[in-house]
């Protein structure tokens, strides 16, 4: 038994060194398509050695975690244990690589942001990134096969003392020069497995010690201070008239900074470029976010990340915004996009805030052009030009002032739009006439199709600001204008310019236009333009305001006078701005007036700023967890989600606890079908509460109120429906079956006729309002349905039975 075990091991011992010399032929593969892609690697060879060192203690660590777990299968299952350590050390390379393909396309590791998506957004986010083919396939083949082979030939040509001499001189080599260099531990060079499961454990033990019971032992609100404080620093630019003005912010999907003006990778943007010789320009602005989850709750209501951003809260701390408080000054405030407002929960902070209006992907009609669906099928929404030109057909039926908020899409893997072949062709004529660029031809051409994306939402924003320029109320509009993060695909020169992004104020009511150097962030604006509205036109004020910004800097030459926590994806604030310097994962870097970083040693500033950073998680941990952002009792603006009490949270959990949310509505019509209609509606709650636009849910709990007599809340669910989703047949059967139980079939004429204007084709529709019809002594109209309705579909006998009864 002993020699046996004994030799199993060098079996595994086998395996482990196999698993470790895939890791470096994926490595290599990673370094090698990260060059083509754009990625600046100074030192190739170095790069290849320190993955392999790292790669090599990944694996080993691995192994040896492993190992126990292998000696428990060669124990009771004999000689199944190999087979189940070669299928689980597969499925290792497979989640390796697939590690690799997502670092390759972010441009970063993923790490513990992980925790902070559901599992439908990492689906849409996955299938819009990747292009499916065959040969994408390839390499999920070619590694695991890569695999068996390695392990062939070192057991074929590596005997047993042979074996452990390798691991002796690796573990002593590797280990020193893992010691010794400190570059080997750098983000970039990290096995990807390693820092996904490093970053989860660091997450997980940071969140622990923030979010422990000795860090609440207060009752106060740290972020509450008089209005009066705030500074009004861009009145002094404007021609105030008497009127309040409408207020259009444009949030441009991967706008950084360095694509603008006379930038690295600038010339692609034409009309944006000449807005700036006529706008409030900030120049080195920062998003607040590195990605598009953080955008809403910064720029509009200047509120803390949360654990994993703020719209990821499972409880809504009480806040005010930008929307609440000019909605409740008499503002229009609608929000347009051309993806599902559900993704990334938009539409939770949307519905909070009471926004007069959603358009999104559900209120497109046939009129408007869906982006074409990449190879594996997946389309993100509307782009850019449709969701413009969809905003334009809103406006007029909408009473001024006006808040409107537009957030593109295009700009966003797969860079997919309309005539997108024209707009490449652009790039080439652009590539070919005298034009100067800051970055090689060959580089623009291996991201053409990103930078004619630049290019059409540039032409896009022009033709709806030129459009909107026609319309009367034009001279008394503010327009802002920002990116929501830098975009990603392509190389970035350094761990700042995720965050470096534009930030126009353009409007007739400038007196002139400025740029300013000076820094600031999303969180300022919101702050600074309440303080601008407030302080110039007739609007309740606020006596008391609780932002994490302090207003706009409107100093024309660099400087930064915020302290800037910044959250690089769900779940990581690692990186902190404080006057000119960078702090970024332990690291600290100085600023340069062109926002460019260099690597300094200053250890009592680091020290600084590293406790500054860790202040500002408790205080974030803090005022997200306890609700101490703003109080209850002041709060007038908000509108709550329904709370649920201790019993109904127990039903819920022992009903759908482990199930998703669409499997969670299957158990709510089940129960609404045995008449158990107080659970159906309490579990439609439950997932309305965190998919305000799950239609489903919504008309179901309409039909159980209809279907106890309830029809006033009934109606008013079903209405809610339509309005959210146009274009969703369902709502229409359920409201017109309500006004046929509630007598009310004078209303169904014009939920009829809603549903055909938007398109809904069902015969079920026109069968209900026949018999409406009928009912209302309307025989010529129920017999004009019919006739069309059994044209189409004459074997139906229910159809022409009802027909014969109208004759």
């Amino acid at each position: 038994m002993r020699f046996k075990l004994h030799n199993n091991s060098y079996q595994y011992a086998y395996l482990t060194l196999a698993l470790i010399c895939v890791f470096w032929c994926i490595s290599i593969f990673d370094i090698i398509l990260s060059q083509t892609s754009g990625v600046i690697i100074s030192n190739i060879g170095l790069s290849i050695l320190y993955k392999c060192i790292n790669d090599f203690w990944a694996g080993l660590i691995i192994g040896l975690l492993l190992f126990p777990f292998y000696l428990l299968l060669d124990v009771f299952f004999k000689s199944r244990a190999l087979l189940v350590i070669n299928i689980l050390f597969v499925l290792i390379v497979i989640a390796q690589f697939s590690l690799v393909k997502y670092s390759l396309t972010t441009l970063v590791n993923l790490g513990s942001d992980i925790l902070g998506y559901s599992l439908n957004d990492i689906y849409r986010t996955i299938m819009a990134s990747e292009s499916f083919s065959a040969l994408y396939f390839l390499p999920f083949i070619v590694f695991p096969l890569l695999f068996f082979v390695s392990y062939s030939i070192i057991k074929k040509n590596v005997n047993g003392r042979m074996l452990i001499g390798v691991w002796v001189v690796f573990v002593l080599l590797l280990g020193s020069l893992k010691l010794i260099v400190s570059r080997v531990s750098e983000i970039e060079q990290q096995n990807k497995l390693a820092y996904l499961a490093e970053d989860i454990i660091k997450f997980q033990s940071e969140k622990n010690n923030l979010y422990g019971d000795n860090l609440f032992n207060r009752e106060d609100f740290p972020l509450m201070k008089p209005f009066s404080d705030s500074h009004d620093v861009l009145a002094p630019f404007f021609n105030i008239n008497e009127e309040k003005p409408n207020v259009v912010i444009v949030i441009v999907e991967g706008l950084g900074s360095e694509f603008i003006g006379d930038e690295a990778y600038s010339g692609f943007t034409p009309y944006l470029d000449s807005l700036i010789s006529k706008s409030l320009y900030w120049k080195n602005f920062v998003s607040s976010a590195g990605r598009t989850f953080g955008v809403l709750p910064s720029l509009l209501a200047s509120l803390p990340f949360g654990e994993t951003g703020f719209l990821e809260l499972s409880k809504t701390p009480s806040y005010v915004s930008l929307i609440s408080v000019l909605k409740a000054n008499g503002y229009t405030t609608s929000y347009y996009s051309g993806d599902q407002s559900s993704f990334d929960k938009k539409i939770n902070f949307l519905e909070y805030n009471d926004i007069d209006d959603v358009i999104d992907e559900n209120k497109y009609g046939s009129e408007y052009t869906k982006t074409e669906a990449n190879s594996g099928g997946f389309s993100w929404g509307y782009p850019d030009a449709e969701i413009f030109k969809k905003t334009l057909s809103t406006l007029d039926n909408k009473k001024e002032p006006r808040l409107d908020i537009i957030m593109t899409l295009t700009n966003h893997e797969p860079f997919t739009f309309p005539e997108k072949e024209q707009y490449e062709a652009k790039v080439d004529s652009l590539l070919n006439s005298n034009q100067k660029f800051d970055i090689s031809k060959e580089d623009i051409l291996a991201n053409k199709s990103i930078y004619a994306s630049l290019n059409y939402t540039d032409n896009s924003i022009k033709d709806f600001m030129n459009a909107y320029a026609k319309r009367k109320e034009y001279n008394n509009t503010i327009f802002i204008i920002t990116g929501d993060h830098r975009l990603i695909p392509i190389a970035q020169k350094d761990k700042l310019c995720r965050y470096h992004v534009p930030l126009y104020i353009f409007s007739p009511m400038l007196k002139k236009p400025e740029t300013f150097k000076s820094v600031s962030s999303h969180w300022d604006i919101t702050p600074s333009l309440l303080a601008f509205l407030m302080n110039n036109y007739k609007f309740n004020k606020l006596e008391e305001i609780a932002w994490m910004g302090e207003g706009l800097d409107t100093v024309r030459q660099f400087r930064n006078i915020h302290k800037i926590p910044l959250m690089r994806y769900k779940g990581s604030i690692s990186d902190f701005m404080f006057k000119d310097y960078l702090y970024s994962d332990g690291e600290l870097y100085k600023i340069n007036e062109n926002f460019g970083t260099y690597k300094v040693k200053e250890d009592e500033l680091k020290e600084i700023m590293a406790d500054s950073l860790l202040k500002f998680k408790r205080l974030n941990a803090y005022v997200t967890q306890r609700n101490k952002i703003y109080p209850d009792s002041l709060n007038i603006y908000i509108k709550p989600k329904v709370e649920f009490s201790e019993t109904q949270q127990e039903t819920i959990n022992k009903l759908i606890e482990g199930l998703n949310f669409d499997q969670s509505f299957q158990i709510a019509r089940e129960e609404a079908f045995k008449k158990d209609y107080k659970i159906a509606r309490l579990l439609c709650d439950y997932i309305l509460n965190e998919l305000p636009n799950h239609s489903d849910a919504r008309t179901l709990k309409g039909r159980t109120l209809a279907w106890e007599g309830d029809y006033i809340n009934a109606e008013t669910e079903l209405l809610n429906v339509i309005k959210r989703s146009p274009y969703y047949y369902d709502s229409y059967l359920a409201l017109l079956d309500l006004y046929w139980w509630s007598n009310q079939e004078e209303k169904s004429e014009q939920a009829f006729k809603k549903g055909l204007a938007n398109g809904i084709q069902d015969p079920v529709l026109g069968f209900k309002m026949a018999k409406a019809y009928e009912r209302m002594k309307k025989v010529v109209k129920a017999n004009q349905i019919m006739d069309s309705i059994i044209k189409i579909y004459p074997d139906k006998k229910e159809y022409v039975t009802f027909k014969n009864t109208l004759n």
